[in-house]
């Protein structure tokens, strides 16, 4: 295509740049093609519905705060019947995960100030040492709990559906300890290893999307 052919406009995210997700398949057509039948596959119905799927998909996208994978699937999830409410909570999940990783990763703070520390940084006994972050911010930390325990309990959302979605969540943040916990309670709630196993692919496809879905940013900053 012509550089004179591409006109960049003075936002980055403007809804019309998805119209360069037309030219993926011009510029690479067999990873545009394997992307697809990806995506496609995390999608399809199984152990999660549909709608269950692009809820947790939306909370996904919160992580990696795409905006065309927001857009995207909210829609998708909207068209499936879920509720703004239904969303909204899907939405608090992720930010409560995202404070508990900030959380949980204090203790490498603590370990870091010891001068006797452990050398392995990812121990699961670390979360013992999460009541010196209460002893040194008890206020915050009281509002954290208060925060965490509100944003994972049932409502317009199930308390497993949450569990589900915070496991999803938590792989997209790569925090280990949030992996560990909330498969955990979500074993307990009785989530299955097909439903956790499809949530972490949609984690893997939406990671995969926000590059996607970026390339149309590429594109247009290429022709300027």
């Amino acid at each position: 295509m012509a550089k004179g052919s591409y006109k960049l406009n003075n936002s980055f995210y403007p809804k019309e740049n998805i119209h360069y997700f037309n030219q993926l398949k011009q510029y690479a057509p067999e990873q545009f093609q394997a992307f697809s039948d990806f995506n496609a596959a995390v999608f399809k119905e199984g152990a999660l519905t549909k709608k269950e799927k692009q809820i947790i998909a939306v909370a996904i996208a919160h992580v990696t705060e795409c905006p065309y994978c927001i857009n995207s699937h909210t829609l998708s999830a909207k068209a499936e019947g879920a509720t703004l409410e239904e969303l909204v909570e899907a939405a608090f999940v992720t930010a409560g995960v995202e404070a508990g990783g900030a959380v949980t990763h204090s203790t490498h703070m603590q370990n870091a100030m010891d001068a006797e520390g452990d050398d392995t940084l990812y121990k699961r006994s670390n979360l013992k040492k999460l009541g010196r972050l209460s002893k040194y911010a008890s206020e915050g930390f009281k509002g954290y709990l208060g925060f965490s325990s509100v944003v994972m309990k049932a409502g317009k959302l199930s308390a497993k559906l949450k569990e589900i979605i915070a496991v999803a969540v938590a792989h997209a943040t790569e925090c280990p300890y949030c992996i560990d916990v909330h498969t955990k309670n979500a074993q307990k709630l009785e989530a299955t290893h097909e439903e956790l196993s499809e949530a972490i692919l949609i984690t893997s496809a939406l990671l995969a999307g926000g590059a996607y879905t970026h390339i149309a940013n590429m594109i247009e900053s290429y022709g300027e």
